[in-house]
């Protein structure tokens, strides 16, 4: 049994043809007895990923990107069985476990499909380089000072997230402004006020990481989207253009609000792209690549520019909210305590990655595209603050 499977990865995991796969998978498909092993061996596979600093929705979003839908059926199931092991699991890996598709059943549809899918999936697992963590690898403890503590989502944050789930479903633009008013001015008291208390409690937290898949295609228009709803949440994005995800660094209520502003600005963009396109589609014109492109990209643009504006807003309302009496009393001033926490994030950001390069961004070419774009940026309903950024990319 083991001989033959160390037989099957020496033809199929250390070679690039399909020849090693099909002779790999024959091998295995031949020899019942080796199934329960070759299982244990892809949830090793599994587990030299979370030492390399992956974690379950990363090992999902490339196996997807590179293999399909099928592969990742696979992987969900050794991500799930391996995972099962332990009592404890770093910060925000349950929502990711919780979201995992269906384990694909074994040996289907047949034994030799099955054996070459699965060794595939092995040599993809084999290959994928070390990234940085943003969390202790699972059965071990946390260290670092990036790392942070794991808690239950606060229930102000489950109140957002119904908030703009509402906005989004609603038919009426009233309504979904309101909803999204709401959200906006939760998202950034929840902030604050995390901030405050933290600076009152003298407390030693560190800045957080958390990964944010950036998906192809005009992945370089949502990576610019992403770095400048972190930068309005006093948090810091490297994008890995390579891999297909940004690395967010910042305060845990600040990282769910890059998650949640992130999302609705993505979905809110696509739907007012979808009918724009459909528009000009309609009078003829078939420019559909580079006026998707350009859309976004102006549309990242302009949503920077407004983010910007909103963060001196709020943070200059809330510093004055602080001037008085009672609050003078209670708690320490909002713009130093706001600055020592950028200036932690900072320090965080840089000792993550320590070396970046800049992304040379294309000029827009389609000018109903940009048009479009701006006029959707100006209309998207949002929470948060922030400056527009140009991407930043880890380098490796």
């Amino acid at each position: 049994m083991k001989q033959v499977i160390d037989q099957a990865f020496a033809a199929a995991l250390y070679s690039d043809g399909d020849a090693g796969l099909d002779t790999g998978a024959s091998l295995l498909a031949a020899d019942p007895t080796a199934d329960a092993e070759l299982f244990r061996r892809g949830e090793e596979f599994v587990r030299r990923a979370w030492e390399r600093g992956w974690q379950p929705a990363d090992v999902v979003r490339i196996v997807r990107r590179e293999l399909g839908e099928t592969a990742v059926g696979l992987a969900a199931g050794l991500i799930a069985s391996e995972t099962g092991r332990y009592e404890r699991l770093p910060p925000r890996w349950r929502p990711q476990l919780d979201g995992l598709p269906a384990a694909r059943p074994r040996n289907r549809p047949d034994r030799f499909s099955y054996a070459s899918a699965l060794l595939s999936l092995y040599r993809l697992l084999l290959r994928i380089p070390a990234i940085e963590p943003v969390a202790p690898p699972p059965g071990t403890s946390p260290r670092g000072p990036h790392l942070p503590v794991a808690h239950d989502e606060p229930r102000m944050l489950t109140r957002i997230r119904a908030l703009l789930a509402k906005a989004e479903a609603t038919g009426f633009p009233e309504e979904a402004e309101a909803l999204t008013t709401k959200a906006q001015e939760l998202m950034a008291r929840h902030s604050i006020d995390e901030a405050l208390l933290a600076a009152r409690a003298c407390s030693k937290e560190a800045p957080g990481a958390c990964r944010i898949g950036v998906d192809a295609p005009y992945e370089t228009a949502k990576a610019i989207l992403l770095d400048a709803i972190a930068s309005a949440n006093r948090c810091r994005a490297v994008w890995n253009s390579d891999i297909g995800f940004s690395t967010v660094v910042g305060f845990e209520p600040d990282l769910e609000a890059v998650e949640l502003l992130y999302t609705s600005l993505l979905v809110q963009g696509t739907v007012a792209m979808t009918k724009a396109e459909a528009g000009q589609r309609a009078g003829g014109r078939k420019r559909t690549k580079t006026f998707r492109q350009s859309f976004l990209m102006a549309y990242a643009q302009r949503l920077g520019s407004r983010l910007l504006a909103d963060s001196a807003r709020v943070t200059a309302a809330a510093e004055a909210e602080t001037e008085s009496e009672a609050a003078r009393v209670a708690a320490p001033h909002l713009l130093p305590v706001l600055a020592a926490r950028d200036m932690a994030v900072t320090d965080a950001a840089e000792r993550m990655f320590p070396e970046t390069t800049t992304t040379r961004v294309r000029g827009a070419t389609d000018l109903d595209g940009w048009t479009h774009g701006t006029a959707a940026a100006d209309r998207a309903r949002m929470g948060g603050n922030g400056p527009e950024i140009h991407g930043r990319r880890g380098k490796r």
